[in-house]
């Protein structure tokens, strides 16, 4: 019977791995995505704990979905962990057991809605210039006919001439995006509009909210996809304007029309990659100024996939919208979609040249591109058989015009990989007369801003760069141990700082030629998050504004194996010094610990030969914390000078007044270092030489990296060694208490014996009860009640887990709508008109419009 039970699982698993999974239905059932070894039949595995087996976690290798009826405990993690459990007390032996072959498992949990970047300004002004006559001249000699092409300024701009993408002259040469596929990974796509029928491609395209083969728009602000297609791939035609790259194909991937689940994102991100060649993003976590949100494992896994095998192994391209929320002092650093080294991030400028306040800087922006602001936005393609709009913007629409340059690029060279699209737009993006902290990188000599990253795209400049490019060589990296740091940080005028060398040897080692991808994954423990900010200084002085100040983040802990990511040092060797800086910002009584960090260079290999695919993570890859290793680091404390510093950026009154994320504009230079020979645990617990603030001073004895109050030391080890170490005292401290209350009772019971025919009375109910009252809450649990077994307290507990209690303080449904009428109410930050919608997630994202 089980043979044939496991035949027919096996046949149903065939057939899921050439077809969709089942829909999922999360009212109903549970949902599992499990790594399995490749050896296991993932039949067996269901056999053994009453699982369905849905199908294969399609480009996945190995991860297999599950089903059972919902309840509340977790089936599969809960029966590898009562495996091992019993092992420790040999209860069962080391034999082979089908769960001994789970390396991975996740029961799935609904998250809110990602935020659309988008957003909803004032009527656009009408537009007259003499510049009109050419824009007529190249829609004559190209046959375009399309209504609004003389309102599309983004493509040819007639006002402000020369403030646009730089495209007619792509498509002179018959470079309109042919055989390439863009994906808007979205809310739908209307496929049965006039704009985007003919250039709609069903095959690339599926709907993850309510699994249906076409992304149709359902809702009624399923708007956001189709405009986003619409700058892309809108067609040739009579309807409304045209894409980019007018002929290439579109598809859509349904998944900002409800929760969904990492399973769901997992599949959608990387659907179909062998024939989708682009993804297009335009939504994230909230842009509220107080959330950070990475993608969770199965989505990484699922990229990095996709960078590997999409395209035939050139790589899946991934665009990221920048972000809406700098007007909330949101930095895209803290948003782990756009600072993925996978992804192009693209932030906004409006048409002319200026910084929406809307888009947010970070170190992690790689381009900009055209949107809304300064009164007019982007033109495109709406819901309907052959409806137009005049209002997409934010950095959503900005987005969408960077995939529509990429196919025209993939047209001209089908051969790049995901990486040689980002050396491109390093190497041709345009910088402008906009101020901002404009500084050469020595890597490249090109111009960097953590405001508008390299500059804007320009779709000739980099369709003219790719015809004879030379592809870069595949992808190594280097990591460097953890760096323990463990020391208060200092507020105000003072920072920390900790350096690691880096070597040329260690480089060779590595088969490591130079830096594209700089990430750092670090933990600070703070009572107030907001007040941080995060410094990388190259070995060629080169600085990276990792992390900024939020002034609405006010979460009582600091960052927790966050990763922080900058393209500014693309090109760099990478040998020497880098050094992290940490601020706490603000004097308060909110103080912190710089516990430790990791760094990873990201680049191109030595010799190709020898490089191999970087692996797929796991759950336990930086699981090593507490790992010392002899290694040249260094710890110092510094003082930041307010004035007199040497500084390759432009000088602060020069920036802009909005409310973005303005970055300081010099660096330290007096670094006061400490040369204590004398530490011996790690060289980076050196002793600090600049005294602390009183504040930090103050809040020595009480820092977070105490694991009970301030009176217990701390050994000057982890939290996690505290743990160890006060859990065993406490254990000798009941051992030895119970022992003196067995010898207390055995005298006292010998006491006893000596007594005439004592006899014992039997307590009723009532005497019972008393002595509960008698004897306190502590013994008996409520008032008047008799106490409880151990086991009974333990599972009046039972099911509660922290994420259980600390969610039922989240609004579940304000983060995930476009919130254009608050953005509406801020139209007064711009000229007096521009308002923005919004995005988000900190556990999940929105639209980016």
């Amino acid at each position: 019977m089980r043979i044939s039970t496991s035949l027919s699982l096996l046949s149903a698993a065939a057939l899921a791995s050439t077809a969709h999974l089942p829909p999922r239905n999360y009212a109903s059932h549970d949902y599992y995505a499990v790594h399995l070894t490749s050896s296991t039949s993932p039949a067996e595995l269901a056999a053994h704990l009453g699982l369905t087996y849905d199908g294969p976690l399609s480009a996945l290798e190995d991860h297999h979905v599950f089903k059972a009826p919902t309840h509340k405990h977790d089936i599969v993690d809960s029966a590898v962990q009562e495996l091992k459990r019993r092992r420790r007390k040999r209860e069962v032996g080391a034999e082979y057991h089908v769960l001994d072959s789970v390396r991975f498992t996740q029961k799935q949990k609904l998250k809110p809605r990602h935020w659309k970047r988008s957003r909803i300004p004032e009527d656009p002004r009408a537009k007259e210039s003499d510049a009109v006559k050419a824009q007529r001249k190249i829609a004559n000699q190209l046959q375009i006919k399309d209504p609004i092409f003389e309102e599309q300024w983004h493509l040819f701009n007639v006002v402000t001439p020369g403030n646009d993408i730089n495209v007619t002259n792509v498509w002179t040469q018959g470079i309109t995006g042919k055989n390439v596929t863009a994906c808007i990974v979205d809310d739908g796509l209307d496929m049965d509009s006039r704009d985007l029928k003919d250039n709609f491609f069903a095959e690339g395209s599926y709907d993850f909210n309510d699994h249906e083969d076409l992304p149709v728009p359902k809702l009624s602000d399923d708007h956001h996809g189709t405009r986003c297609a619409g700058e892309v791939s809108a067609g040739r035609n009579d309807a409304c304007g045209v894409g980019l790259a007018y002929d290439s194909r579109i598809s859509g991937v349904r998944i900002l029309s409800g929760e969904i689940t990492d399973i769901d994102e997992a599949l959608a991100i990387n659907y179909k990659m062998d024939m989708n060649d682009i993804y297009s993003c335009s939504w994230g976590p909230p842009d509220d100024g107080r959330t950070m949100q990475a993608p969770g494992i199965l989505i990484e896994k699922a990229m990095i996939t996709a960078v590997q095998q999409g395209r035939e192994g050139k790589g899946s391209i991934y665009v990221f919208a920048a972000g809406n929320g700098a007007a909330s002092d949101d930095n895209c650093n803290f948003d782990g979609y756009t600072n993925s080294i996978y992804s192009i991030t693209v932030g906004a400028i409006d048409k002319n040249n200026k910084h929406p306040y809307y888009s947010e800087a970070c170190s992690a922006q790689l381009v900009v591109t055209y949107s809304s602001g300064s009164g007019d936005s982007i033109h495109t393609t709406d819901v309907g058989a052959n409806k137009c709009t005049a209002s997409h913007g934010g950095t959503s629409a900005a987005g969408p015009i960077g995939v529509g340059v990429f196919a025209l690029v993939l047209q001209a060279r089908p051969d790049l990989t995901w990486r040689d699209m980002q050396w491109l737009s390093v190497m041709t993006a345009v910088p402008f007369d906009e101020p901002s902290d404009w500084t050469q990188t020595p890597g490249t000599g090109r111009t960097f801003s953590h405001q508008f990253g390299y500059g804007k795209l320009d779709a000739w400049a980099i369709v003219e760069a790719a015809k004879d490019w030379k592809l870069v060589k595949p992808q190594a990296w280097f990591w460097s141990p953890w760096m323990h740091v463990k020391k208060p940080v200092p507020q105000g005028e003072q920072g920390i700082a900790s350096s690691f060398e880096v070597t040329e040897k260690m480089l060779k080692d590595a088969n490591f030629e130079r830096v594209e991808h700089i990430t750092l994954t670090m933990n600070i423990e703070h009572q107030r998050r907001g007040d941080l900010s995060v410094e990388l200084i190259s070995p060629d002085g080169m600085t990276s504004h990792l992390s900024t100040a939020r002034e609405h983040d006010d979460a009582p802990y600091g960052y927790v194996d966050w990763t922080f990511m900058s393209v500014a040092h693309f090109g760099e060797k990478g040998i020497g010094k880098w050094t992290v800086i940490v601020k706490d910002t603000k004097v308060n009584a909110e103080v912190g610990t710089f516990t430790d960090w990791k760094l990873r260079l990201w680049g191109e290999c030595i010799d190709a030969s020898k490089q191999k695919l970087r692996p797929l993570p796991t759950e336990h890859d930086d699981d090593d914390h507490d790992v010392i290793v002899d290694h040249p680091a260094h710890t110092t404390s510094i003082s930041v000078p307010s004035s007199g510093t040497k500084t390759a950026t432009v000088n602060p009154s020069e920036m802009p007044t909005r409310p973005v994320n303005q970055k300081p504009s010099s660096k330290p230079t007096d670094v006061e270092q400490s040369q204590d020979s004398s530490a011996t645990l790690a060289p980076s617990m050196t002793p600090s030489a600049a005294a602390p603030t009183a504040s930090s001073s103050a809040s020595a004895t009480a820092s977070p990296e105490n694991f009970l109050p301030s009176i217990f030391p701390t050994f000057g080890v982890s939290k996690r060694t505290q743990i160890w170490i006060y859990g065993s005292i406490g254990l000798i401290i009941v051992f030895c208490g119970a022992l003196a209350t067995y010898l207390f009772l055995a005298r006292r019971k010998r006491l006893q014996s000596s007594r005439d025919n004592y006899e014992f009375e039997v307590l009723d109910d009532a005497d019972d009860d008393e002595n509960a009252r008698m004897l306190g809450a502590g013994a008996a649990g409520k008032k008047g009640r008799r106490a409880k077994r151990g086991g009974e307290l333990y599972d009046a507990f039972a099911g509660e887990s922290d994420e259980d209690l600390l969610s039922e303080s989240e609004d579940g449904d304000a983060p995930y709508r476009d919130r254009e009428e608050r953005f509406n109410e801020k139209a007064g930050l711009e000229e007096g008109s521009d308002a923005e919608g919004s995005h988000s997630s900190g556990s999940q994202g929105g639209k980016r419009q």
